[in-house]
């Protein structure tokens, strides 16, 4: 929903926390949840730690807007289901995200949302997509080789995911 992009982006912030270079991590330097990668993609030029150490979330607002939000048609979205997709897509990518989405309302996943997969998002009942899409999450988290390092959070993550898009839906 349109209205819901400020409060799932500070449920999103929530989750991502502050800088770190864990050397596990394939993403690098990540603040907020961006990773150096992204945001030099995004600022069009290359940036040093220091830049990604100061990053703030007023910085990093418009980028997550238009990065993933946006992608995954989040103001189009119901209630709950836009929250749950575009943690979701933060986490483990736009087109895994879009996919999942896609296959759970039976549309064919391309990874794109559009007009037909948000006709049957739409025609779906919210707390089952939520509920469906945090599943195939997990089973997606549960089959990366990083889940020994990670799955504890991760699936942590998850469940609040579901029980606050449960409620939002």
């Amino acid at each position: 929903m349109k209205e819901n992009f400020d409060k799932c982006f500070e449920l999103v912030l929530g989750h991502e926390g502050k800088y770190v270079n864990d050397p596990r991590d394939p993403g690098g330097r990540t603040n907020m949840g961006v990773t150096q990668r992204n945001w030099e993609t995004y600022v069009g030029k290359p940036v040093d730690e220091n830049i990604m150490r100061n990053l703030t979330p007023d910085e990093v607002k418009p980028f997550y807007k238009k990065m993933y939000w946006n992608k995954i048609k989040g103001d189009d979205l119901p209630a709950g289901i836009d929250y749950a997709t575009f943690d979701f897509a933060v986490n483990s990518g736009v087109n895994k995200a879009a996919k999942c989405l896609q296959e759970i309302v039976g549309v064919q996943p391309d990874g794109i949302i559009g007009m037909k997969s948000l006709e049957a998002i739409k025609a779906a009942p919210p707390d089952e997509v939520v509920d469906a899409l945090c599943d195939m999450r997990m089973q997606f988290l549960k089959s990366l080789s990083k889940f020994n390092i990670y799955g504890k959070g991760w699936s942590s993550r998850v469940a609040q995911v579901k029980s606050v898009s449960d409620s939002m839906a």
